[in-house]
């Protein structure tokens, strides 16, 4: 019974292949939370949310509105819906670069918007202000902020 003896043959070969596959997702998996942990540090250590709740609180006098968000949380119907609309439809690809966004979004003489994304990607970590990349430290944090704050005004 040759056919039987390779199904065998072939069942146990895939088993190891399963198997490698089980054990490379896996490190993978550990891989993203190591990196998903470590922007969650840096993104409290730079203190984003608290500069852009500050700004909200002292320069819109608490009128503005402040979503953060990852790229791991699960979407919003909202989201669905957004994207679907610009035909951002979700491809499954796992390997896009993990991120926080903050986005401190206001009215003012039509709609306002300052976005923080931190993350990190193939080139490593990432900081932007208004897709504007600057280095991930606090006073250059603040600078961008202030700066993104000004553009928005035209001040």
């Amino acid at each position: 019974m040759p056919w039987r003896d390779t199904l065998q043959s072939l069942q146990s070969e895939l088993a190891q292949v399963r198997d490698e596959r089980l054990r490379l997702a896996r490190e993978e998996a550990a891989t993203r939370q190591v990196q998903r942990d470590q922007i969650t540090n840096l993104a409290s250590s730079l203190r984003i949310a608290e500069l852009v709740g500050d700004m909200n609180a002292v320069l819109l006098q608490g009128k503005g509105t402040i979503e953060t968000y990852s790229s791991w949380d699960p979407p919003s119907e909202e989201s669905d819906q957004t994207s679907d609309l610009l035909g951002l439809d979700d491809d499954g690809d796992e390997d896009d670069a993990d991120y926080i966004s903050s986005v401190l979004s206001w009215e003012e003489d039509g709609e306002r918007e300052i976005a923080v994304d931190l993350g990190i990607s193939e080139e490593g970590v990432y900081l932007q202000v208004n897709e504007l990349e600057i280095r991930p430290e606090q006073e250059a944090l603040e600078q961008a902020l202030l700066a993104a704050f000004r553009e928005e005004l035209q001040v």
